[in-house]
């Protein structure tokens, strides 16, 4: 049997992070929650005038269906990933394909979290070297084990991002200090920001976001 492929929903992507990373929350009901946003991106918003503050501890890594609704002034993310503003009936979503898209997947406060919570995953649960490592945190992503070139490309970029942050240690703790997930203790913050570049593109497969 064969069926269409298709990018998986707004809310869906967010989750779908979060559980690659082990992060997600799988907690039922309650109140709407408020993953990370731009600063300054409601000043705009039409009175009464507003703060966001983002949800903290647990609530943070909330499934996206708890997400706070603003109509006309949706979630940015989820504005790319094209879900509805609610503004009027949606009986069937658009399904772009946009270069913002990728830029939320490697930017996003959410998704930058969790590569590095992915990436301290891969550092604690997998085992072996690199190339081992990279091969387990393709089948936690994706299922499936990576081709040859993918492990080639993957396994290059590990080796020199490892060797950037260990001679640029402040921007590796910059890149680990992203998100409220706690760092692993005594880390190596080097060897982490590297897999967290190494997690970054997993996530941002278009593999990782599509059903097929």
């Amino acid at each position: 049997a064969r069926q269409s492929r298709w990018r998986i929903e707004a809310e869906m992507v967010r989750d779908n992070a979060l559980t690659v990373a082990g992060l997600l929350n799988p907690k039922i009901g309650g109140p709407s929650v408020k993953p990370y946003q731009p600063d300054g991106y409601w000043e705009n918003l039409n009175f009464p005038v507003r703060s966001y503050d983002a949800s903290k501890g647990e609530d943070q890594f909330r499934r996206g269906l708890y997400t706070w609704w603003q109509r006309s002034f949706l979630h940015p993310s989820m504005l790319a990933f094209d879900a509805p503003s609610r503004e009027e009936c949606a009986a069937e979503r658009t399904r772009s394909n946009i270069p913002q898209q990728a830029l939320v997947l490697l930017n996003d406060p959410t998704y930058v979290e969790s590569a590095r919570a992915f990436a301290a995953r891969i550092v604690k649960e997998g085992s072996g070297d690199a190339t081992a490592r990279i091969t387990w945190a393709w089948r936690q992503a994706l299922a499936r084990a990576p081709r040859p070139d993918e492990l080639t490309t993957a396994r290059a970029l590990f080796d020199k991002h490892l060797a950037q942050y260990k001679a640029d240690t402040k921007a590796a703790e910059s890149l680990l200090k992203v998100g409220l997930a706690p760092l692993p203790p005594a880390a190596d913050q080097a060897e982490l920001a590297a897999w967290t570049s190494v997690a970054r593109v997993i996530l941002n497969l278009h593999e990782t976001i599509t059903r097929s």
